[in-house]
């Protein structure tokens, strides 16, 4: 990949994208109060000082103002995209021209560059990493089982550069690493049920103030987002089917529905399909649901969720996107192989013909809210991100106590965040009284 602004410290598109990216960060940071006022504490008291940490999360402004925060409290920050659509080229030469940050990350970089920049970020020796959908931990995990042939070209041809002491100790010095996503979170926890899990993590995603308002407000309303400026469509009168009533499913649901569409739900688990019916939604089981739908959306973390009899089941000018992490959701080899295409229709739109009709294929796959839209609302970052900030701290000071398992933050520092946020957002909420205290806690007090 031909890049204007290539190094050993650094891999970004163009250098001068930097004012943009650097109005786009502030504009972001005006709506991230939590995480400004912890950057303030870091500043003065660097509990990161001495640490190296690595991070492979999408690079985007509220993510620029998460790495400054981590840097204000003394890390040598290495970043790396966990998408290869997800980079706001702009922010990722502001942090690396402004803040001297080592940045690799490249909007569109194809299959090699993206493993390559992992691979940077490996070279980096972290203490510390951080995750979105567990791309580096899992490289780190390959190599310390030794199974160099499951690695990426890029990254396999460097680490058999090294010897096995420096292989040991690139994990061995891992104190502990941290998980943004649910789907990350699903592969660690089935890494630590194997026993092979090396050194503790913190699920991020598993703090009230991340699943409850990023997954659900975050990904609502940054999905509907991204599939407006792909298409121009209207939602209104459309039947959207949505697979998965997650957190993140409900909330696109609820946007969609907000929107004036028909929604349907597809589920696998009885709870959420009962909560889906309940809510008001029509509940089907895809194959059921594939004719009727005019766009169809994925978001459960799981593979070949649309596959290739619901895409033929599907009617003209159907529309497929995905809101979970990786591109396994909409089984696109099953289609490559039954349909001719791609055709570019709009940017992030791609038209394939199967059985005679079109079918609309979105951001090939990959996150359609961060590949053709902006991500979350920087306001809903700022509590995932303040988690992760707090995370890496935690990991400093309690990480050698912990035993190589997934882990929540403290309740108490969850809690924290949403006092935060609620004292940003000027709202005051009542307290428990000393009799209501004795109330609760007390087992003889009865009507």
């Amino acid at each position: 990949m031909t890049t204007t602004a290539r190094s050993a410290e650094h891999d970004v598109k163009d250098l001068g994208l930097a004012a943009a990216g650097r109005r786009r960060t502030e504009w972001a940071e005006r709506s991230m109060p939590v995480l400004r006022q912890l950057r303030e504490r870091f500043a003065a008291e660097r509990p990161l000082a001495g640490r190296r940490l690595s991070a492979c999360l999408h690079v985007t402004a509220e993510t620029a103002n998460l790495a400054v925060t981590l840097k204000a409290g003394g890390a040598d920050v290495a970043l790396c995209a966990s998408n290869p659509l997800s980079t706001q080229d702009d922010v990722a030469a502001h942090l690396v021209k402004d803040h001297g940050l080592k940045v690799f990350a490249i909007k569109g970089e194809d299959h090699d560059s993206y493993y390559d920049h992992i691979r940077a970020a490996l070279a980096h020796r972290p203490d510390i990493t951080m995750d979105d959908g567990a791309d580096l931990v899992g490289a780190l995990h390959m190599i310390a089982l030794n199974r160099l042939d499951d690695l990426a070209p890029p990254v396999r041809r460097w680490v058999e550069r090294l010897a096995a002491d420096d292989r040991q100790q690139l994990v061995a010095g891992v104190l502990g690493s941290t998980e943004e996503t649910t789907t990350g979170v699903i592969r660690l926890r089935a890494m630590a049920k194997d026993g092979v899990l090396q050194f503790p993590v913190i699920a991020v995603n598993d703090s009230d103030t991340k699943h409850l308002f990023d997954n659900r407000y975050g990904t609502g309303q940054s999905t509907l987002d991204g599939i407006l400026r792909a298409t121009n469509l209207l939602i209104a009168g459309s039947t959207v089917v949505v697979a998965g009533y997650g957190w993140c499913g409900r909330g696109f649901a609820l946007r969609a529905r907000g929107a004036g569409a028909n929604v349907i739900v597809t589920e696998i688990d009885p709870l959420k399909a009962l909560e889906a019916q309940m809510d008001g939604y029509r509940v089907l089981p895809m194959a059921d649901a594939a004719p009727l739908g005019d766009v169809f959306v994925t978001l459960t973390g799981n593979v070949h969720v649309i596959r290739l009899e619901h895409m033929r089941a599907m009617k003209e000018g159907a529309i497929i996107a995905n809101s979970g992490h990786f591109n396994v959701e909409i089984d696109l080899e099953g289609l490559q192989r039954a349909g001719r295409g791609p055709v570019p229709a709009r940017d992030f739109v791609d038209e394939w013909r199967l059985d005679g009709k079109s079918l609309y294929v979105l951001a090939d796959g990959r996150l359609v809210n961060l590949a053709a839209a902006e991500g979350h609302p920087a306001s809903v970052m700022d509590m995932s991100f303040a988690n992760q900030a707090l995370a890496a701290e935690y990991v400093v000071h309690q990480g050698r106590k912990l035993g190589r398992e997934v882990h929540r933050i403290p309740r108490e520092l969850d809690r924290d965040i949403a006092r935060l946020k609620l004292q940003a957002m000027g709202v005051a909420i009542d307290t428990l009284t000393p009799e209501q205290q004795k109330y609760l806690a007390s087992w003889d007090m009865g009507t």
